[in-house]
Order: structure tokens, then C-alpha cells, then sequence
């Protein structure tokens, strides 16, 4: 196992403490910290394998929100990028912790956070200029759609046309059997309202004119760090998988993630632990019955019918 010591400030005001502390690079998903990376200064001597390329240049653990809103890295600071260990399990204790991602994100930021299946790319739903970034960092092809993470099935209702209902002619209720699959990994696609914002929809490039999709596809992840996250927001994020750019693989590792996407221009890391590569299960709701597009973490149930 192998172990770094790092020195470490922390700003408060005109008050400035240093602190000492070994950490684990194999610590349990338990372990619970806050760091500011900056990509200017690298200065951290250590036998912790190479991966770990970023420094860390202030930590606030075991503190206040108020200390730790004079401790987070302003945003307007390009070359900094915030990365917070939080354990997954998300105590009612620890949840201040996430506070300085719902003010990166409301401020136009572009970060990544954990789900219940990989890790997502996310940032504000009604932010065009945060898209574009989002799109830039992982070099989204133009006609591939994005999807949104929803916290309820309100935020659902509001910007789709929801699930299938039944009409009494024959036509099953399928939001019935759709509440025991959410929260849960199941990616459903559904026809959008007026209310989603036409840039989360678009498709094609600047150059020829931009077409606009009739559907998205909505997520409502089980994951205590993504659920409490979507609820400081107070409204859906715009989401992509994170898959290492040249293997087109998924990305499991928080640390791996920022050490590659950290220079693309990320803004912030939430770490809930090593995933597993197992993605959503995609659902087309916009037919009847339901086509199931893609086999992932989500059974198939008996209302799904598999793509021929």
C-alpha cells in the first residue's frame, strides 16, 4: 500500500493554518476529504503511482461550511479543478460537502459526479454556454443525443410527456410498472415538452442548420451523492457517460477521470468510489410497447421488447 505526505494550506479570511496529513492512494470508499487541484503547481513528492499527476493545494476536512466557503477555489480560475471524496453512502452529516459543486454548477461549471451505474459528465440544463463546454471536454459528436438526470418524477412530468398511463381502450399503464424501476438504472426515452430547453435537444453543427429532437432520454439515478446533488440544484443536469476518449471504454476511476479530463477544462471531480462497468439499461418509451434499445445494469422486464 503505498502512502504520500502532502502540506496542504487552508485560507480563511486573514487566517491561515497548514496542515500534515498520510493518505492512502488504496483508502476505503469510507474516506471522506476535500481538495482544490490546481494543473499551474505540481510539487507533491511521493512513491503513489504516477497516475496521480495533480497537486493538492488546500484541504478542508472535518470543518464548517462557513470555513469551507472561504476555502474553495473561485471559479473563475481556469487552471484549478475541484475534486471532493465523499463516501457513497452520503450521511446526512457529510452532505455540506457538496455544496461547492451546486455553486460551480449554478454558475455555469462542467464536473463529474457518480451514478448508480458510471460516472457521468453533468452541468446546468438551462446553461447553452455550459453545454457547449460539456460537449467540447468530451468531444460529443454532434449528433449524438445527451441525456438529463432528474431528481423526481415531477422534474420527469415537467420537461417529457411522462409514461404511458393507459387510456382504457387496451393501452396498459406503463407508469405503474415504470415507478419500480426509478430511482434505479434505466435510462427511458420519452418525448420532451416546450419546457426543456431547445439547446439540450439540438443536433448537428454551426455550420449547417441545427435540427431539433422530439425526445430525450431521462435518467433517475439510485445513487445518494447524484440524488442529493440534483436536489440542491432544484432542476434536471444534462449528462453524458465518461469513456476514456481513444478506447471508447468506460472511465471507473474518479482519479483516472481527472487526471485525464482535468487539462480538457473540468471544473470539478466528486469521487463516490471506484465504479463498475456496467451502464444503464436505454428503454424507447415513445413506442408501444416499449423497445429496449440497449441490455445494461437494468433487467429486462416482461413490458420490454428487445430491438430486432
Amino acid at each position: 500500500m503505498a502512502y504520500c505526505s502532502i502540506q496542504t494550506k487552508v485560507y480563511s479570511g486573514d487566517l491561515a493554518s497548514s496542515s500534515s496529513f498520510s493518505r492512502s492512494l488504496a483508502a476505503a470508499p469510507g474516506t471522506l476529504g476535500l481538495h482544490s487541484i490546481s494543473n499551474a503547481s505540481r510539487r507533491v513528492c511521493c512513491d503513489a503511482p504516477k497516475r496521480r499527476r495533480f497537486q493538492v493545494l488546500a484541504l478542508a476536512v472535518k470543518r464548517s461550511p462557513k470555513r469551507l466557503k472561504y476555502a474553495t477555489p473561485r471559479f473563475t480560475k481556469e487552471d484549478e479543478l475541484l475534486y471532493i471524496e465523499v463516501d457513497p453512502s452520503l450521511s446526512g452529516a457529510d452532505s455540506w460537502k457538496l455544496e461547492p459543486v451546486v455553486h460551480l454548477l449554478k454558475q455555469g461549471g462542467v464536473g463529474v459526479i457518480p451514478t448508480d451505474t458510471v460516472y457521468a459528465i453533468v452541468c446546468d440544463l438551462r446553461n447553452h454556454s455550459a453545454i457547449e463546454r460539456l460537449r467540447r471536454i468530451k468531444n460529443v459528436d454532434p449528433q449524438k443525443p445527451l441525456s438529463i438526470l432528474c431528481h423526481s418524477f415531477h422534474d420527469i412530468d415537467t420537461f417529457t410527456t411522462g409514461f404511458p398511463r393507459g387510456d382504457g381502450q387496451g393501452h396498459a399503464n406503463l407508469f405503474r410498472a415504470v415507478k419500480h424501476c426509478l430511482p434505479g438504472p434505466y435510462t427511458f426515452i420519452l418525448t420532451a415538452t416546450k419546457e426543456l430547453p431547445k439547446h439540450c435537444i439540438r443536433y448537428g453543427t454551426a455550420e449547417a442548420k441545427y435540427t431539433l429532437r422530439k425526445n430525450v432520454g431521462v435518467r433517475m439515478p439510485d445513487e445518494p451523492i447524484c440524488q442529493a446533488i440534483l436536489e440542491k440544484m432544484g432542476s434536471p443536469l444534462i449528462s453524458t457517460s465518461v469513456k476514456c476518449p481513444k478506447e471508447n471504454e468506460w472511465l471507473l476511476d474518479p482519479v483516472v477521470i481527472a487526471d485525464i479530463y482535468g487539462p480538457e477544462g473540468l471544473d470539478f471531480v466528486v469521487d463516490g468510489g471506484v465504479r463498475v462497468a456496467d451502464p444503464s439499461t436505454v428503454v424507447d418509451m415513445t413506442v408501444i410497447p416499449p423497445k429496449l434499445i440497449r441490455q445494461g445494469k437494468g433487467p429486462k422486464l416482461h413490458w420490454m421488447v428487445a430491438e430486432d
